[in-house]
């Protein structure tokens, strides 16, 4: 009997697994939260499917910022560039709350890349305050080019 229950878990964990989609934005997701999803994602890109932290990154960027950065095949490229490849499957990240108020956060964030140097970056989050469906939600409007802070050896 315990053999099966174990069994069943683990197929319920696997399903769940498996099925698992990516998160939207919601009201309730508090904004180092945005950060935190958007780096997880970007760490473990491929985890769902091929550039799926990629896809989760883009589901929490601000439409101001979709606008700039351009449709999702373009910011695919953007992200593995030379300007932000370091972001995709980094090691570790730390996230630190600079400044913020009803409407905004900043944070400084730092990476430690797969070649073991690290990078920090300004990121910034707002609450979107127009109608529809993102009403209220915090989403990413700036990440600034990665600062080098050298090897961690």
């Amino acid at each position: 009997m315990k053999n099966i229950f174990k069994i069943l878990t683990f197929l319920l964990i696997f399903i769940s697994y498996s099925n698992a989609e990516l998160l939207n934005p919601n009201s309730n997701i508090k904004p180092k939260e945005v950060v935190k999803i958007q780096l997880s994602g970007l760490q473990q890109n491929d985890l769902e499917f091929k550039d799926s932290g990629i896809e989760q990154t883009w589901n929490f960027a601000h439409p101001n910022n979709k606008k700039v950065t351009g449709p999702l095949n373009n910011f695919k490229m953007m992200i593995k560039g030379p300007s932000y490849q370091m972001m995709i499957d980094h090691l570790s990240h730390t996230i630190t709350e600079v400044g913020s108020s009803n409407k905004w956060a900043q944070f400084e964030v730092i990476i430690l890349d797969k070649n073991k140097i690290y990078h920090k970056f300004n990121w910034q989050v707002e609450k979107y305050t127009m109608d529809g469906n993102l009403k209220d939600c915090w989403l990413t409007t700036m990440v600034s080019s990665p600062i080098p802070l050298g090897s961690s050896i």
